[in-house]
């Protein structure tokens, strides 16, 4: 049965309440602290040895396309009418708009430490405990819009950007890479600082806290950005349907990305799938 994910300002109250609910409960479990550890795991940067498959290569998009569906089953466990909704946010931009309510993630942290005292995640509820974080403090941390230094969401123009490109991927296949679809959606730009930061990643920084981290898991925004991402990445297969994942074969034996990157055919750790396995998601949901 393919399901539906849904704009999360389209949400009814009660869709709203039940995504919370099923959050709280996965939480509750002990599952959700298990993505929040493997996201940290494999939150691997271009300098550091070894494979990279979540972020700064070519299977950043089908990585958090396995992720986001791993959440989405978990969810789906303890209610079967709950998928996760995305977050436009080249439409929904302000700090108060949704998903900031009370009734769903809660709004911005209190400008003393940065802890969400708001909506259902607040630590004083007692429902979500920071456990595996970037510092000690057991409350979820979010700085929206960066009060001090202040940056604005992308918009509708720089996904725009990134979807005119009609090759998925280039060499050297990461955070560096000034062509493809794929970094231009991540968002590793030139420069330092803020004018680097674009599209996927530039939201990240504007949430702020938890995000701007490998533990960001820890904020629920991740998966309704991470769908709105996926969601991105459809788009653009429907406009180049001749495009495919690449590299299509793995880097030879002399370039400096052999055995770093996945390839289109190859194992995408943890999972034993495929970045081609994951290209087609039309079997299993859909968007509104």
């Amino acid at each position: 049965m393919v399901y539906t994910r849904k704009d999360v300002s389209t949400l009814t109250p009660s869709e709203r309440r039940r995504f919370v609910t099923a959050l709280i409960e996965v939480k509750r479990r002990g599952e959700y602290d298990e993505f929040v550890r493997m996201h940290i795991q494999y939150f691997v940067p271009d300098g550091e040895s070894g494979p990279r498959t979540a972020h700064m290569a070519p299977s950043f998009l089908p990585w958090h396309r396995r992720f986001v569906l791993d959440l989405e089953q978990a969810l789906r466990r303890v209610d079967e009418s709950v998928t996760v909704p995305y977050w436009d946010w080249t439409r929904n931009r302000a700090s108060t708009a949704v998903p900031w309510t009370e009734d769903l993630l809660g709004g911005t942290g209190r400008r003393s430490d940065r802890q969400v005292l708001t909506g259902p995640f607040a630590h004083r509820h007692g429902q979500w405990t920071i456990k595996e974080g970037i510092t000690d403090a057991e409350y979820l941390m979010r700085d929206l819009g960066r009060s001090r230094d202040p940056i604005a969401l992308p918009t509708a123009g720089d996904v725009d950007g990134a979807l005119a490109d009609p090759v998925y991927d280039t060499a050297p296949w990461n955070s560096t890479s000034a062509k493809g679809f794929r970094n231009k959606l991540e968002g590793w730009g030139p420069g330092r600082g803020a004018v680097s930061w674009r599209n996927h990643n530039r939201v990240h920084r504007w949430v702020g806290g938890h995000m701007v981290s490998g533990a960001s898991v820890n904020d629920p925004v991740f998966w309704m950005h991470h769908a709105f991402v996926d969601l991105v990445w459809s788009r653009w297969q429907r406009r180049h349907r001749d495009a495919r994942y690449l590299p299509a074969k793995p880097p030879g034996p002399r370039d400096a990305q052999r055995g770093r990157v996945v390839a289109r055919h190859e194992r995408m750790p943890p999972w034993d799938v495929t970045p081609e396995e994951l290209e087609n998601h039309s079997a299993v949901y859909r968007y509104t």
